[in-house]
């Protein structure tokens, strides 16, 4: 691992903003790493407040969103709700319609089947919004690219409302409204929201349109977070605001669809939470069965509504994990057998590889083997592929460099999906491989930490720990404060833990005389070094450990390095 710090911020901006928080220099410094300068921005950052989010009335074509829905809620009129199949998408269904049950009779959730229907707005969900004698269709986290299906709708005389997150094309479709900070003739303040946050700002107009209470929509809030954290967005803004709300309705109120997963916890759900406890079930529904169960579970009214869903998801999640290990297995064999170690690129297919899952598998190759990957399955007659990228690099680029051994594909700098027929798939990787080696630069081929500030051991009190828990929610530009401490040794009580014997539990002391406990999951192969005495340096995050009633402040070892 190479060990990056963040840039350093300005001494003279740090000590007035320490001075004029009353905070030490450490704290000072992090919240200038994160742009906060003066008290005003500080309080704004420590204590988000619904008054901060911004008039959705801002967003081009909220008027006429607003205006189309208030024309079906007037004449009753039944309306589908249409989301992908991923957490934001599904969050985003069951947030805009427990929403408009509210003021309709008839309201359509729909989810794409993953296999037969593909991402996106599909014909098989117009054709059922025309069955059903549906005139307005929202369309939640896609859409925004669908030209010819919202034109085929049109003929039917069935009107779209498209809010959507992603970087739309110059022509937008014809849709009554279109949705999306993204667009260039958007004013709206903030561009990184996602598709359920795009929601929330439909429904919070809705609200201010009818002059009805804002209070009455902080029970969505825990959807809008969950589908934050899972679709790794920045954690700026008014992300950080919903964040920090819903996460507060989490801990106060959670919904029926939530308790079964969150029964475990020890302690109040975090954005990690979301992201590893939450979002993983969710997505199960939609890779190993069908995403409608994970909407249906958020909208449940009940507890006895919720648990037989919530257990059956709570299935389909095992049999994810069996299949993503089963699989991950198989691709490590197939890469050891057949590729080159000084490759630029992995490739690898099997046609009876569960589409669900490829796309965690692709991710999991590059913890082993760091570098741009392409996991392929059968669909049909076609392939179809999940790609994953490493820090820095932007594969879709690589992937235009490749269209004409594709049929289609699609995504951003970081993950992709594409199909193709089997016979590309040489040429493919041919080009595949030319265009990530032309590109690549050698500081991406190998993976990197990044840290904020390099401290003693003596700094980390329980004081300087409360103050860094306020700091969260934690996320994309506002990641979980890292450190780096060096000239550690072990002070005797360093051992191996876990089933395997594969995690090291340290106790450490450096050079201030201060001694802590700390814990490296799979770090296990540095211990007969640390328990020699020799010095090494570790890059950490600050947590707590509770153990027999005891509360500790305790160091989340993410790296280690021997200094000599």
């Amino acid at each position: 691992m190479n060990w990056h710090k963040l840039a350093s911020a300005d001494p003279m901006i740090v000590q007035e903003l320490s001075g004029e928080l009353n905070v030490p220099k450490r704290i000072a410094e992090l919240l200038v790493q994160r742009g906060v300068t003066n008290f005003s921005e500080a309080k704004y950052f420590f204590r988000p407040q619904w008054e901060d989010l911004h008039n959705p009335f801002l967003m081009k074509d909220m008027d006429r969103a607003v205006q189309r829905i208030t024309q079906a809620i007037k004449v009753d009129e039944p309306v589908m709700v249409f989301g992908d199949y991923d957490v934001d998408g599904t969050t985003a269904v069951a947030l805009v319609s427990t929403y408009l049950k509210t003021k309709l009779k008839r309201v359509l959730p729909y989810i794409p089947i993953r296999y037969t229907e593909g991402y996106g707005i599909s014909k098989a969900g117009i054709d059922r919004a025309n069955e059903e004698g549906i005139r307005l269709i929202v369309a939640l986290d896609c859409g925004i690219k669908a030209h010819v299906l919202v034109d085929y709708a049109k003929e039917l005389g069935i009107d779209f409302i498209i809010c959507d997150h992603h970087l739309p094309e110059t022509l937008l479709p014809n849709a009554i409204a279109v949705l999306d900070p993204k667009r260039s003739d958007c004013k709206y303040p903030y561009k990184e929201l996602c598709g359920c946050g795009i929601g929330f700002k439909l429904i919070q107009a809705l609200q201010q349109h009818e002059g009805s209470a804002e209070t009455d929509l902080y029970p969505y809030l825990d959807l809008v977070a969950t589908a934050i954290a899972a679709d790794i967005v920045p954690m700026t803004g008014e992300n950080r605001i919903l964040s920090y709300l819903g996460l507060k309705q989490i801990h106060e109120a959670p919904r029926f669809g939530f308790q079964f997963f969150l029964s475990t916890l020890k302690k109040p759900a975090r954005i990690s939470d979301l992201v590893f406890v939450i979002a993983p079930r969710i997505n199960a529904a939609g890779r190993m069965d069908q995403g409608i169960n994970a909407v249906e579970l958020l909208m449940a009214t009940s507890l006895e509504e919720a648990l037989p869903i919530a257990r059956s998801i709570e299935f389909f999640n095992t049999e994810r994990r069996t299949a993503d290990e089963r699989i991950t297995k198989e691709a490590l064999q197939q890469i050891e057998l057949n590729e080159a170690q000084d490759k630029s690129t992995t490739v690898v297919y099997h046609p009876s590889w569960h589409k669900g899952v490829i796309g965690i598998v692709a991710s999991r190759l590059i913890e082993q083997y760091y570098r741009p990957t392409v996991v392929l399955s059968k669909s049909g007659d076609v392939l179809v592929g999940s790609v994953r990228s490493v820090r820095g690099f932007d594969v879709y680029e690589a992937l235009e460099a490749c269209q004409k051994y594709m049929i289609q594909f699609g995504g951003h700098k970081y993950a992709a999906g594409l199909t193709m027929n089997e016979a590309q798939l040489e040429d493919f990787k041919a080009a595949f491989e030319a265009a990530v080696d032309h590109k690549i630069d050698p500081s991406q081929r190998q993976p990197s930490l990044v840290y904020d500030l390099e401290i003693g051991l003596e700094e980390i009190t329980h004081k300087f720990y409360r103050i860094l828990t306020q700091m969260a929610p934690f996320g994309p530009k506002n990641m979980r404060p890292t450190f780096v401490t060096h000239q550690c040794r072990d002070q005797g009580g360093s051992r191996l833990v876990g089933n395997d014997k594969d995690h090291l539990k340290l106790e450490i002391m450096d050079s201030s005389g201060t001694i802590l406990q700390a814990i490296g999951f799979g770090l296990g192969i540095h211990h007969a070094k640390v328990k020699q005495k020799i010095p090494f340096s570790i890059l950490y995050t600050i947590d707590e450990n509770e153990f027999n009633g005891t509360t500790s402040l305790q160091l989340a070892v993410k790296d280690l390095r021997f200094e000599v």
